[in-house]
């Protein structure tokens, strides 16, 4: 039998080579998944080794148990270290936010840049690239990005804003590199002395104390000595220790990373599955008669199970090891694309390819092969000797038991259960778990309940083809829904790729509108002006210059501060506006908003355990305690109101004169975007750290931000859907190897060869629509029930141009797939078909 399984593998090297393709494919993707994150782990471990290199001990901070927060280092704890015995040299690290100054004279980025200390000596760990490190108080460094984006260069001079916003010059004397730290890449970083940094800051000490060690003295020895003299309070590591926690840290990224990709693979994989059932399927089908006669000179069940076991495990293997040389490529083709888009990824000089990934990438496509097949095989079993007798193999009828609808009308309800339940329960996490559950459930009863709606949807689908197409399109009709139980098999595969992609689009399609809404009602104006860093303010005088531009109207400026209410910290806060800013009030209306009195949010109330008329005491700075008469209410969720706001007014005799924390902005009538926005930019101007931001701006971000991940998330299922396709091109090319004898009968009664394609083409259309059909159903449906997880007010929308190209996709997509089958249909011989049949 072992023989004969060879044989008959070598003899039909084309066979299987589509169902090796889809196998290759789930398994490429699940390894270059694994060498793509493995590659990047082992930068990030080399790179975060060699900077501790020059670290024999780290100290830091321990964090506060209720604050969460680690309180900097003193000097007097950098000098204790310098006491200790086999310590050569100790250098406390400082960091901060220092905004720098673009050449448009305005706080450069989104968020204010860091401030840094370069140390002296051989405890710096800054990588300086290009110049040298800062050696006075008017010396500076740049990180390479910065310096690119804002277009700075070595001997420039630069404009930094110190913690008190004052401005200070530096010469750039060298650029950096911010190696692997996270805030720095995101916010950029300016560079200087030590002291020069404290100053800048405003730190309070060091969030790091770096410590070499004597020569002969190990780091061991010096970790023990330093952390004796210091007590407890502190994090003490050697050097070694200190790499492999940076590393072990960074590595949860890559974990997410891992994850969040293989949940694609696994997609692929299970449509590659369905494609191997459904090919050991047909197989097994068209040689009854070769295992008959097998059974007939002797073969036992178990041999011949063996032996499509062995094909399976065969074409399994040699497909994983295909499969592992793609994904490698795939890692490494990966890697280059991110490192052309300016990606800072650690360099590793090549891709890795781990001993647990080729283990992983052979067994999961063995497991995978050999299990779809077990099925097949196992039919293969019942074939009965006098089946070789026939001289013709009758096909397999369905029909659709009372186990399988009782089974599929189970999963049906539990699933509808779940939805439903995830659904009414409040937006969050647990709730689309729900939805995720109960649309699994859906779609395995959709998948037991394959082969009885195929035949509906068949029809219903093949409508139109059938009578546009003449008598080739009603033969096509007939044979998808001649053997339903292969058709719904091979309409799942793409069925799985098109709910997916349906429901992403849905998914961002209500997410947009949702998010457009709720900007409309948080943000109903044209223009709001915010300091860089959102914890300092804006001089009143900037709303006061805005109102006096005749390119404007409505601008409203809204300042807060903290005061205690009882004994928790609440949010006080007032806003100067014209008469036409009528803020929206549950209850109360703000023409009663006078001395003695606040409004306060719905949130708030709560907390305060308190209703409209009630009286509240607010300890403020300068009236001491006061107490306010609840007058109205607002949802904190649709107001830019402070949670507890009071006349202006009598917010300075409470607060003294508090800077605007924002300032919104409204156009007049008639004054063009361009005109308004640099009316605006005029006024903001004298204020480096006000920046300005529009509702244009802020839709069109989230907008880049849904198309990039709806198009990187359409990309990796669009893998799942080239499967599928597979699959369908796998099941035309056996199927009409299986009706070779009825393809010749048609054409000698008469059948055309361009009408016999037609007929092929045109099933592979309709099986394509059929999947689509069901995908998109259930993608819209699904979609619709996991956005009302998301948020309390969603908005749903309905991507229906999106959603109508993957349908004309999918049948496009068939159509291409059954275009080498149908060929070689018509190619064929009607005399040689008849006899071979």
């Amino acid at each position: 039998m072992l023989r004969t399984t060879l044989a008959g593998l070598r003899a039909h090297k084309l066979r299987l080579l589509l169902t090796s393709l889809a196998i290759a494919l789930g398994v490429g993707f699940i390894a270059g998944t694994f060498v793509l994150t493995d590659t990047i782990e082992v930068g990030f471990s080399q790179k975060f080794s060699a900077a501790a290199d020059k670290v024999d001990v780290s100290v830091l901070p321990v964090r506060g148990e209720s604050t969460g927060v680690a309180r900097p280092m003193s000097g007097a704890v950098l000098e204790k270290i310098r006491a200790v015995g086999g310590v050569a040299d100790a250098q406390g690290l400082v960091q901060g936010t220092s905004a720098l100054i673009g050449k448009d004279g305005k706080a450069a980025g989104d968020v204010p840049t860091a401030g840094i200390s370069i140390p002296e000596g051989s405890l710096n760990r800054t990588s300086i690239t290009s110049g040298a490190a800062p050696k006075t108080a008017t010396q500076a460094v740049l990180d390479e990005n910065t310096a690119e984006a804002r277009g700075f260069k070595i001997g420039d001079t630069v404009a930094v804003l110190d913690s008190k916003n004052a401005r200070h010059e530096f010469t750039v004397v060298g650029l950096f590199d911010a190696g692997l730290d996270q805030q720095l890449l995101y916010s950029g970083a300016v560079g200087y002395t030590t002291e020069t940094a404290k100053a800048m800051t405003g730190a309070k000490g060091f969030k790091e104390i770096d410590v070499l060690a004597s020569e002969g003295v190990t780091q061991e020895a010096v970790r023990g000595s330093v952390a004796a003299a210091l007590g407890t309070g502190y994090q003490v590591r050697t050097g070694e220790q200190y790499a492999a926690d940076l590393a072990r840290s960074n590595g949860a990224d890559t974990q997410l990373l891992t994850l969040g990709l293989l949940m694609f693979g696994l997609v692929a994989m299970f449509v590659a599955a369905l494609v191997i059932y459904n090919t050991f399927n047909i197989l097994v089908a068209q040689r009854t008669r070769e295992m008959a006669l097998l059974r007939c000179i002797g073969a036992t069940r178990g041999q011949v199970f063996g032996s499509i076991v062995l094909e399976s495990a065969v074409v399994g293997l040699l497909s994983s090891v295909l499969g592992l040389l793609l994904g490698y490529g795939l890692g490494a083709g990966a890697l280059a694309v991110l490192a052309g888009a300016g990606t800072s990824l650690p360099s590793t000089g090549s891709a890795a390819l781990t001993t647990r990934t080729i283990v992983l990438g052979l067994l999961i496509g063995l497991v995978v092969t050999v299990g779809a097949a077990l099925l097949p095989a196992r039919s293969a079993t019942k074939v009965a000797p006098i089946a070789a007798l026939r001289s013709q193999v009758e096909e397999h009828t369905f029909k659709a038991g009372l186990f399988r609808v009782i089974f599929a009308a189970l999963l049906l309800v539990v699933g509808v259960g779940a939805t439903v339940a995830g659904v009414g329960m409040v937006p969050g996490e647990v709730a689309l778990l729900a939805v995720a559950a109960g649309g699994s459930f859906v779609f395995l009863a959709v998948l037991v309940l394959g082969p009885v709606i195929v035949k509906p949807l068949g029809a219903f689908v093949g409508w139109l083809p059938a009578k546009l197409s003449g008598v080739p399109g009603r033969l096509a009709v007939d044979n998808s829904r001649r053997n339903p139980k292969r058709s719904a098999t091979t309409t799942v595969a793409l069925t799985v790729g098109v709910t997916l992609m349906t429901l992403i689009a849905v998914l961002t399609g209500t997410m947009r509108v949702t998010f457009t809404q709720q900007l409309d009602d948080q943000f109903p104006v044209d223009y709001m002006v915010q300091t860089q860093d959102r914890g300092s303010g804006l001089p009143r005088a900037l709303a006061e210059d805005l109102r006096t531009r005749p390119e404007l109207t409505s601008v409203v400026a809204s300042r807060e501060t903290s005061a205690k209410i009882g004994d928790k910290e609440y949010q006080v806060g007032a806003f100067t506006a014209g008469s036409d800013f009528r803020p929206k009030l549950d209850a109360g209306s703000i023409d009663v908003l006078k001395p003695g009195t606040a409004v306060v949010s719905d949130y708030d109330l709560k907390q305060l355990g308190v209703k409209v008329g009630d009286r509240i005491p607010v300890r403020t700075t300068e009236a001491g305690t006061v107490d306010l008469t609840i007058v109205g209410t607002f949802d904190s969720g649709e107001s830019n109101l402070t949670g507890v706001t009071v006349p202006a007014e009598e917010f300075d005799r409470y607060f003294g004169p508090v800077d605007d924390s924002w300032v919104m902005i409204n156009a007049k009538d008639g004054v063009s975007p361009e005109q308004a926005r640099k009316a605006v930019d005029a006024a903001a101007q004298p204020y480096p750290t006000a920046k300005v931001a529009s509702s244009t701006e802020l839709r069109g971000a989230f907008d880049e931000t849904l198309d990039m991940m709806l198009m990187i998330i359409t990309g990796l299922l669009g893998l799942a859907v080239l499967i599928s396709l597979l699959g369908i091109a796998n099941t035309l090319s056996l199927s009409v190897h299986e009706r070779t004898r009825e393809s010749a009968l048609l054409r000698a009664l008469g059948l055309t060869r361009p009408q016999l394609r037609r007929m092929l083409v045109v099933e592979a259309l309709i099986l394509g629509l059929i999947g689509a059909l069901v995908g998109v159903v259930l993608g819209i449906t699904f979609g619709w029930a996991a956005g009302q997880t998301l948020a309390a007010d969603v908005v749903f929308q309905l991507p229906v141009l999106q959603i109508l190209a993957f349908v004309a996709l999918s049948g496009l997509a068939g159509v291409l797939a059954a275009v080498l089958p149908a060929r070689r249909a018509a190619r064929a011989s009607i005399v040689g078909s008849l006899a071979a049949g």
